[in-house]
């Protein structure tokens, strides 16, 4: 299996509007740092899973409509807890909208809350 891998962060305000989450209920920030791995077992026509520079920067388009926003006021969220793991599937999504005809192969989002706790969402895209 073939990987490539791209990394970003981003910085989103949300609160978990349930008591089941505790102090995260209150409106409160969190700084992800975001991995994206794109994985399969045959590379294409150029020797390559995907080219990195468009990882990247399809990877900072879809982190820019969530930098810096408070999810809660988001309408594409209204209803949702947006959770980590809620978020990872989220831009799972978003990504594999964007590569489906270029890449075929498993996409991995994996949000890191902290140096000691993370999750993720993997699926496959073409």
């Amino acid at each position: 299996m073939y990987t490539v891998g791209v990394r970003r962060h981003m910085m989103i305000a949300h609160s978990l509007q349930d008591p089941y989450f505790g102090p995260a209920a209150a409106l409160h920030g969190a700084t992800y740092v975001v991995d994206v791995e794109f994985s399969t077992e045959q590379l294409n026509t150029k020797a390559v899973v995907v080219d990195i520079g468009a990882a990247s920067e399809g990877v900072d388009q879809v982190l820019k409509s969530l930098d810096f926003r408070n999810l809660d006021d988001d309408p594409r969220f209204a209803g949702s807890l947006t959770t980590t793991e809620f978020l990872a599937k989220y831009i799972h999504g978003e990504l594999a909208q964007r590569f489906a005809a270029e890449f075929h192969g498993e996409l991995k989002v994996i949000l890191h809350e902290s140096h000691v706790a993370w999750a993720s969402y993997a699926g496959p895209v073409g």
